[in-house]
């Protein structure tokens, strides 16, 4: 996307709709375990990165129930955070023990398959502990999940990527501690290049709160500084949102899911 700031653009990724959280729920959970399928069938394992918040829950909670549990090999599926609270895991904030309530602790993964984020420690060191883990899962080179779920908050943040933070600019580092003045406190993030080099983005965004900034994200100005989640677009993968219809409301298109 080579629009300068401030320049209206049309962000066009693929979108899907769907009536409510439940059939986005059941439908992400599909898609979820196509690409586990895929990925194993090719490389023998599926590399996920998940996140936070209410919609995700929804998803880890459907892939924990009989429907969908059985339908993925566990033994093979790494699983690791796109951000995570500076709160040790077993907070009520924590994202790993919201992942690990709803779904690692009742599907058959093994725990050496679970990647979380140190969080509990110092935020730099934390970051430089879990950018450890990565380069000795992918390697040196830039990771390269095979799936990263990705939220939106109302004020257009992805991961641990906040407006007008200096971590939206980060080039090198592929964790980084970033401190969010709006909230107060310390996070944790992948940064733009490490979600950017996934092979596919799926982006879960419910409610009616959400209607205004999405529609700002994908038809409006390209803003990153304000609109971080417009610094998402993989350079080799393929990027993905799923919403409901009340977060859709605002957009003139829409694809009926």
């Amino acid at each position: 996307m080579n629009s300068p700031a401030g320049v209206e653009f049309e962000f066009a990724p693929e979108l899907l709709v769907y009536r409510d959280r439940a059939a986005l729920s059941h439908a992400a959970a599909d898609k979820f375990i196509r690409l586990a399928t895929e990925a194993i069938w090719a490389r023998a394992r599926f590399a996920v990165a998940f996140s936070g918040g209410s919609t995700p829950r929804d998803l880890y909670e459907r892939l924990a129930s009989p429907e969908f549990r059985e339908r993925v090999e566990w033994s093979r599926v790494f699983f690791f955070w796109g951000d995570e609270r500076a709160v040790p895991p077993d907070d009520k904030d924590s994202n790993y023990r919201m992942a690990n309530e709803t779904l690692l602790s009742k599907v058959p993964v093994p725990r050496e398959n679970i990647f979380r984020v140190p969080a509990e420690k110092n935020p730099e060191i934390a970051a430089q502990e879990y950018a450890r883990a990565l380069r000795e899962f992918f390697g040196n080179q830039l990771p390269r999940f095979d799936l990263i779920l990705l939220g939106m908050g109302a004020n257009a943040h992805t991961a641990s990527l906040f407006p007008h933070t200096p971590v939206l600019s980060e080039k090198t580092r592929w964790v980084a501690a970033t401190w969010v003045p709006e909230l107060n406190t310390n996070r944790l993030t992948l940064t733009v290049p490490v979600i950017n080099n996934a092979a596919n983005i799926l982006f879960l965004v419910t409610g009616a709160d959400k209607a205004a900034t999405l529609r700002a994200v994908l038809r409006g100005m390209r803003e990153p500084e304000r609109l971080p989640v417009q610094l998402i677009q993989p350079h080799d993968g393929k990027l993905l949102w799923m919403v409901d219809e009340a977060a859709a409301s605002g957009l003139r298109k829409m694809v009926e899911g």
